[in-house]
């Protein structure tokens, strides 16, 4: 799956990266390669499902 991210370099140092397509999913990181482990955890957060056994 390929998903596009737009990255800014922060004021204070370091990076932060934004998912256009996904609301709300963001993260920040001091090195890029941080910022890139962070984005794959937020993404997958953010696309996670919790699954009930109740019946609705």
């Amino acid at each position: 799956m390929k998903i596009k991210v737009v990255v800014h370099e922060a004021e204070e140092g370091g990076y932060w990266a934004e998912v256009p397509a996904i609301p709300g999913c963001a993260t920040q990181g001091e090195t890029f390669e941080e910022l890139l482990h962070n984005l794959c955890e937020a993404v997958e957060g953010c696309l996670s499902v919790n699954v009930s056994d109740e019946k609705l």
